[in-house]
């Protein structure tokens, strides 16, 4: 991933329309090691062999790894760390093959004072084309200095 430094991002800082993206090349360690995680040790993951007579054709990248550098997105850069997930909605567009660089995106689509709620537009893309797609929604802190400056 290119950014490795994580920022926090209250409430009060958020706007609509504000985005972040992450690339990552996905490596066979990664591969594996999801399989190793999640205990999901599908063969159209892991075998070439297996996935050559499949319609990929190839070896695929388990969705929900694809789907976990969203929450890297999120976890990390926006609104960082301090954010909860609530709920996140995924629709796989694609596959994802190991070797691809994929672009992941989280842009605020929506703010709610009560409880402090962001609904984000989540996007993965290999190159030009989408791969997942979803929302995510989170409850973000506010920021613990305007809270004092109200007391």
């Amino acid at each position: 991933m290119q950014k490795s430094m994580f920022q926090t991002l209250y409430f009060e800082d958020l706007t609509i329309g504000m985005r972040e993206t992450i690339t990552k090349t996905v490596e066979n360690e990664d591969v594996i090691g999801f399989a190793e995680l999640s205990g999901d040790h599908n063969p159209i993951h892991l075998s070439e062999h297996f996935a050559r007579k499949t319609r990929f054709g190839t070896r695929i990248v388990h969705g929900l790894y694809t789907a976990s550098l969203i929450s890297a997105v999120i976890g990390m850069r926006l609104p960082g760390p301090g954010a909860v997930y609530i709920s996140q909605s995924l629709n796989f567009l694609g596959p994802v093959k190991i070797g691809d660089v994929i672009e992941v995106s989280v842009e605020v689509a929506d703010l709610t004072e009560k409880g402090r709620r962001v609904r984000l537009k989540c996007e993965c893309r290999v190159g030009d084309k989408v791969v997942l797609e979803g929302e995510g929604v989170l409850s973000v802190p506010p920021n613990p200095a305007l809270r004092h400056a109200h007391a």
